[in-house]
């Protein structure tokens, strides 16, 4: 499987400790450990694929879902009306370290824009 056996897949399955901020039968978001802003959540489906695209095309729905529980956090933490910014990075290029596709939740300051250098996950 690699990435270190998903380090989501052993979030989910409680062998990793992690900070949760929501869970249900699809979906657990988790605060990034390495925040790239005062509001860092991770939401990340609960089956494995690689990436946004692989999910998109298998499971349009729990994309949405994604998405979805990301507005519900953003206003649980106070930063709906703000702004906050939602983020996939696919493949090595973008970002992207962990090969289980995860969806940044960004807030709680002015965040500028898109070429401020790489945002890992």
């Amino acid at each position: 499987m690699s990435d270190m056996d998903s380090l989501f897949l052993r979030i989910i399955e409680r062998e990793l400790p992690a900070d949760i901020v929501r869970e249900n039968e699809r979906v657990i978001a988790i605060r990034d450990i390495n925040p790239q802003a005062p509001t860092h959540v991770l939401v990340v489906p609960k089956k494995r694929y690689r990436n946004a695209a692989e999910l998109a095309a298998a499971d349009p729905e729990l994309l949405a879902e994604l998405i979805t529980v990301a507005r519900e956090i953003a206003a649980q933490e106070g930063i709906e009306e703000s702004g906050y910014r939602l983020l996939f990075n696919t493949n090595e290029d973008a970002g992207q370290t962990i090969f289980h596709v995860h969806l940044h939740l960004l807030g709680g300051e002015p965040l500028g824009g898109l070429t401020g250098g790489p945002l890992k996950s």
